[in-house]
């Protein structure tokens, strides 16, 4: 089996960094996340009341 020349390695290699790099910005921007401060209350106090 013959062996990889040394740029065929590093060649490989930034495959996978750029691949993860760009999974990262894709993971990053797909989630949109809501700042505290922006957020509503959602659910009122009567929904915190159990019924046993």
């Amino acid at each position: 089996m013959p062996q990889m020349s040394p740029l065929n390695w590093w060649f490989l290699f930034m495959y996978f960094i750029a691949l993860l790099i760009v999974f990262a910005i894709i993971n990053y921007y797909i989630v949109f996340y809501s700042s505290p401060m922006s957020e509503k209350n959602t659910f009122s106090k009567k929904s915190l009341n159990w019924k046993w």
